[in-house]
C-alpha cells in the first residue's frame, strides 16, 4: 500500500514541476513544520495484512480507491483530491489496537538471586597463631541492593560448619565437595585465590536448600554470633562498635529472609537503643516503631510495655503522633500488667535477652 502511495505522490509532483522557486518565491526557505504534519497525520499508521488495510483505505467514507485519490502534501496544507467531501476517515482499527498493547506495562520480572563473593582475604598472624580472614559480602541481585551485608570467617570456621551441616542434613550434603585442608602453602596467593571460589560455590550451594538456610547452623554461621558481640558491646558501653555491628546483623537477617521474629527483635530493639544513647533521636523512634510491629499481636511479650513507653517518649521529642501507642500502652494495663514497674528497654537486651 506504501508503495503505491509513493507512485501515485511522485506522479503528482511530476505533474507540478511546472512550478519554478521564482514563482513561489516563500517556497524556496526551509522551516520545520513536523509538529502539525504529525499532528494532521496522526492516526493514519497501521500495521497489519496489506489486503486489510487497502481494504479499509478504500471504502472509507465511500472511497471506492479510485487512482487519482491520493494525498498530497502542498506547502502546509494536506490536499485530498478525487474525494467531493475533501474528508478522509481515518484507519483506527489496527491504530487503537496497537495504542492498547502500547499502554500495557512493560515490565520484566527479574528473579532475585542471592551470591556470596569474596572480596578479600588478609592473612593474619597475632603470637599465638596465623590465618586467613575471609571477608564475604552477601549481595542480592534482581532488586535494589544498597545495604552492605558482610562477614569474616576464616577456613575453620567453614570446616566446622561443613562438619556440622554433615551431621545434620546427610542426604543434602552427600554431594557437597569441601576444600581440602592443607599442611603445606596455605598462605600463597594461589591457594588463597582456589579456597575463595571455593567457599563462593559452597555457600552458594548450601544456600539452595531451603531446610539448610533456615536452620540454626546456618544462621549461626551469618548472624548469630554478631547478635552476641552486639549485646556484649552494649554491656561495656562501646555503643557505636555495638550498633555498626546489629546493623550489619539486620541486613544479613534481610538478605537471607530469616523468619526468626526473635532474632529480627532483639537487632531492631538494640539498634533503637543505641540511636537513642547517642542522641540520633529520629533513627531511635523509627527503629522503635518497627520492633513494636513485630509483637503487635503479643499481648504478654515482656519487650511490649518497655518498647510502648520508649516509643511514646521518643514519639513526644520528635513531635510525632504517639496516640496509638499510648491505647495500646492503656489497653495492657487494663489486662492487669503492671506497666510502672518494668525494667528499661536497655536493661532488658543486656541482661535478658539472648542467655
Amino acid at each position: 500500500m506504501a508503495s503505491k502511495l509513493l507512485h501515485r505522490f511522485r506522479k503528482k509532483v511530476d505533474r507540478h514541476n511546472v512550478e519554478t522557486v521564482e514563482d513561489l518565491p516563500e517556497r524556496s526557505e526551509l522551516y520545520d513544520d513536523m509538529d502539525g504534519l504529525s499532528a494532521r497525520l496522526s492516526g493514519t499508521l497501521s500495521f497489519g495484512e496489506t489486503d486489510v488495510a487497502e481494504k479499509d483505505w478504500a471504502q472509507a467514507d465511500g472511497v471506492d480507491g479510485d487512482p487519482e485519490f491520493v494525498c498530497s502534501v502542498e506547502s502546509d496544507e494536506l490536499e485530498r483530491t478525487g474525494n467531493p467531501l475533501g474528508e478522509l476517515k481515518q484507519c483506527n482499527m489496527l491504530t487503537k489496537q496497537l495504542q492498547e498493547s502500547w499502554k500495557k506495562p512493560r515490565v520484566k520480572f527479574i528473579e532475585e538471586k542471592l551470591t556470596f563473593e569474596v572480596t578479600s582475604a588478609n592473612v593474619i598472624q597475632d603470637s599465638s597463631s596465623k590465618y586467613v580472614a575471609y571477608t564475604i559480602q552477601v549481595i542480592r541481585f534482581g532488586s535494589l541492593d544498597e545495604d552492605k551485608a558482610l562477614i569474616i570467617r576464616r577456613y575453620t570456621d567453614f570446616a566446622k560448619l561443613n562438619e556440622t551441616l554433615h551431621k545434620n542434613f546427610r542426604e543434602d550434603m552427600g554431594k557437597v565437595v569441601f576444600p581440602k585442608k592443607r599442611i603445606r602453602k596455605n598462605y600463597t596467593h594461589e591457594t588463597i585465590a582456589k579456597r575463595s571460589r571455593a567457599f563462593e560455590q559452597y555457600l552458594q550451594h548450601i544456600h539452595s536448600f531451603s531446610d539448610i538456610r533456615r536452620s540454626k547452623i546456618f544462621l549461626e554461621f551469618f548472624y548469630l554470633r554478631d547478635l552476641t558481640v552486639g549485646q556484649r558491646l552494649l554491656q561495656g558501653g562501646m555503643r557505636e562498635n555495638a550498633m555498626e555491628t546489629l546493623i550489619n546483623a539486620l541486613h544479613l537477617q534481610q538478605k537471607l529472609c530469616s523468619y526468626d521474629a526473635s532474632h529480627l527483635l532483639f537487632t531492631l530493639t538494640s539498634i533503637s537503643v543505641c540511636y537513642q544513647e547517642q542522641d540520633q533521636l529520629e533513627e531511635a523512634q523509627a527503629y522503635c516503631g518497627r520492633a513494636l510491629q513485630t509483637i503487635e499481636n503479643q499481648e504478654y511479650h515482656p519487650l511490649l510495655v518497655p518498647l510502648l513507653q520508649a516509643n511514646i517518649r521518643l514519639s513526644w521529642k520528635v513531635a510525632k503522633d504517639k496516640r496509638q501507642s499510648e491505647a495500646r500502652l492503656q489497653q495492657v494495663q487494663e489486662t492487669g500488667v503492671d506497666i510502672l514497674n518494668q525494667p528499661s528497654l536497655k536493661e532488658h537486651l543486656i541482661k535478658y535477652f539472648l542467655e
